[in-house]
């Protein structure tokens, strides 16, 4: 025996079923990047866009962002997870491939963005299987993502969140929710993610067609009052010794040019925003946003990890946004920034994620 502990192996869940696939495929290059290979066993496992789980390429820049054009999972040896709690690992369906490098495995790290994934789906599927795995449970990953009730929830723990209302599926917004609302407003899927079918809406005209294109998301969508301010972001962990959740410093998202929103595009494509970590905003304000992220947090049973988004205007008065329970880690995310600004390098956030799951 070599005398070496035996490395953690652990399996990189991306891709999915969602319209947030090709930015799951981004992200999860770069948390394969932060393994450190002299203490991980990294087992990377795709899905592709219909719902095939495949042994996917090992190269991070394979997922690499090419110009205008974002990667995909599409081939690979296809495998399954095991529902048996007592084998806690992947089968390959193709006798004799790659076997040997699924045998087993300790954690699973979901980098799955939007529906069957960031959902609960997915996290009850690796409970049945008894894996552990990185990030918030059942409960927590679908309240978080289905905006309806995340909103419910914070305002049922004190949590200041902006005018609204959700328009289910067939239905229209009434006349007295326009006044409301007011204009310009914000037509969004109810679970969304990456600015993906969301819609300014300048004028009540626009709407019919706001809400075509988030339905083709999500048949519920949210309707949204703008909220004026800059763009602040926290990042969330859960706690090491069980106490309150730890908050990173505050990042800002600033735009380039005055009256455009962070859409997709200006999100991953375009170089449409500037990113200030820390963001520079008096200490009041600063301590205020990081106590409400905590709080966001335990009000939708966080655990693991979340960035919390919030608007603040100019007299101060903050707003919770959203609460992400699997965040952006592009190398472009704010989640990665806010920490190492905070004083933790993005590969010691993902050792702590995966100590943290493996303790719970």
């Amino acid at each position: 025996m070599s005398g070496h502990p035996r490395k953690v192996r652990v399996a990189v869940l991306f891709g999915g079923r969602s319209s947030e696939h090709q930015v799951s495929c981004v992200s999860a290059a770069n948390v394969m990047r932060s393994l450190d290979p002299e203490r991980y066993d990294v087992v990377p496992i795709g899905i592709a866009r219909d719902g095939r789980w495949v042994l996917a390429s090992n190269d991070p820049e394979h997922y690499a962002i090419t110009g205008r054009s974002l990667p995909e999972v599409t081939d690979g040896t296809p495998v399954v997870l095991q529902a048996d709690p007592s084998a806690r690992s992947l089968t390959v369906l193709e006798p004799h491939a790659g076997a040997p490098v699924l045998a087993g495995v300790d954690v699973v790290f979901p980098v799955l963005h939007g529906r069957f994934g960031e959902d609960g789906t997915i996290q009850g599927l690796l409970e049945v299987a008894g894996i552990p795995y990185v990030g918030a449970g059942v409960l927590g990953s679908a309240v978080a993502l289905d905006k309806e009730y995340m909103k419910k929830l914070l305002a049922a723990e004190g949590l200041p969140i902006g005018p609204h209302t959700v328009v289910r599926r067939g239905g229209d917004l009434p006349a007295s929710e326009r006044e409301r609302l007011g204009l310009p407003a914000f037509a969004k899927p109810a679970t969304g993610g990456s600015s993906i079918g969301i819609t300014r809406i300048t004028d009540w005209a626009e709407l019919p067609e706001a809400l075509r294109i988030a339905r083709e998301v999500d048949p519920k969508v949210l309707v949204e009052a703008a909220i004026g301010g800059r763009e602040i972001e926290c990042g969330v962990l859960e706690s090491e010794t069980g106490s309150e959740p730890d908050v990173s410093v505050p990042a800002e998202i600033r735009m380039h040019e005055a009256g455009t929103w962070y859409d997709f595009d200006n999100k991953y494509l375009d170089d449409a925003a500037e990113f200030v970590v820390p963001a520079d905003l008096p200490d009041d304000v600063t301590a205020r946003v990081r106590e409400l992220a905590g709080r966001a947090f335990t009000a939708l049973d966080g655990a693991g990890l979340a960035r919390v988004d919030f608007f603040i205007d100019d007299d101060g008065t903050t707003t919770v946004n959203e609460v992400n329970t699997i965040p952006g880690f592009t190398p472009i995310s704010l989640f990665g920034r806010a920490w190492e600004a905070s004083g933790l390098p993005f590969e010691k956030v993902v050792d702590r994620l995966i100590a943290t799951a493996l303790r719970r």
